[in-house]
């Protein structure tokens, strides 16, 4: 069991999700595009939005896919200003 798996095993109860329900390597690619093409801080902040999208009812892997695009055409976007 490696260190993030350990992390989820003890967090992930604490708030009721079973460490199985979380697509860790989605949100960390999802932190990563926006920490990269962002901003850092945003990262964490892009995390909660996910989570809160997902409580309400989106598909986690659509709305990860739907963020990192965002993220990954920011500047593209920025330059357009």
């Amino acid at each position: 069991m490696n260190q993030m798996d350990e992390w989820l095993a003890v967090a992930g109860p604490e708030l009721g999700v079973r460490p199985e329900e979380v697509p860790t390597t989605q949100l960390l690619d999802v932190a990563r595009d926006v920490a990269h093409n962002v901003l850092r801080p945003g990262a964490p902040v892009t995390a909660y939005l996910l989570g809160l999208a997902v409580g309400r009812g989106a598909d986690p892997a659509e709305a990860a896919r739907k963020i990192s695009t965002l993220a990954l055409n920011w500047g593209n976007r920025q330059d357009q200003s």
